[in-house]
Formats: C-alpha cells, sequence, structure tokens
C-alpha cells in the first residue's frame, strides 16, 4: 500500500479571499475527491491551527492507494486535476512524500 501525503502554504490573500477562505475552499474540494475518486482507499485533511507556529504548512491532505499505479491514475484524475488547478493559485509552497505502508 503507498501513503501520499502533500503539504501546503497558502498566499495571505489571493483569488480574492483571505488565506483563511481559500483554506475553507480548499477543504471543500479536497472532501469531494474520496467520493469521487475510486482509488483513494483512505483520506485525510487537516488545516494548521491560526495559533500555530505560523512557519507550519497550512494545509495537509493523506491518501492511501493500493500501489504507485493507482497513485498514478489518481493524479491525473479530472477531481484532481481541480484541486492541483485551484493550488496554483493560492499557495506558495507545496511538499510531498510517498512511501509505502
Amino acid at each position: 500500500m503507498i501513503r501520499h501525503i502533500v503539504m501546503f502554504k497558502f498566499k495571505e490573500e489571493a483569488e480574492g479571499r483571505s488565506k483563511k477562505e481559500n483554506l475553507e475552499v480548499a477543504k471543500k474540494i479536497f472532501e469531494n475527491l474520496k467520493p469521487s475518486i475510486s482509488v483513494i482507499l483512505e483520506d485525510e485533511i487537516k488545516v494548521n491551527l491560526e495559533e500555530a507556529d505560523k512557519n507550519n504548512y497550512d494545509f495537509i491532505y493523506s491518501a492511501d492507494f493500493e500501489n504507485i499505479e493507482a497513485l498514478n491514475e489518481y493524479a491525473v484524475h479530472p477531481e484532481h486535476v481541480k484541486c492541483i488547478n485551484f493550488l496554483k493559485t493560492v499557495r506558495d509552497e507545496r511538499a510531498a512524500i510517498d512511501f509505502e505502508i
């Protein structure tokens, strides 16, 4: 099994919204992934606490897949591409890791 973890730092303002508003939009978009993409076995979405260290990343998404082929299928799925397109407009940084569990 493969776990994919991706983290983002959001811009303070983007697309006419505050960071907090864009985090809410991102959360809603990511909540739609598992119901829409059958290869996602489990997923989890977390937003950094507002009072936490400002050097932390703002948003994390973790998803489990049966194998690397399933992860690759997810990567090009239209619902995932929607996430990517949104995030490109509101994020400053991205970090990711894929590993076996």
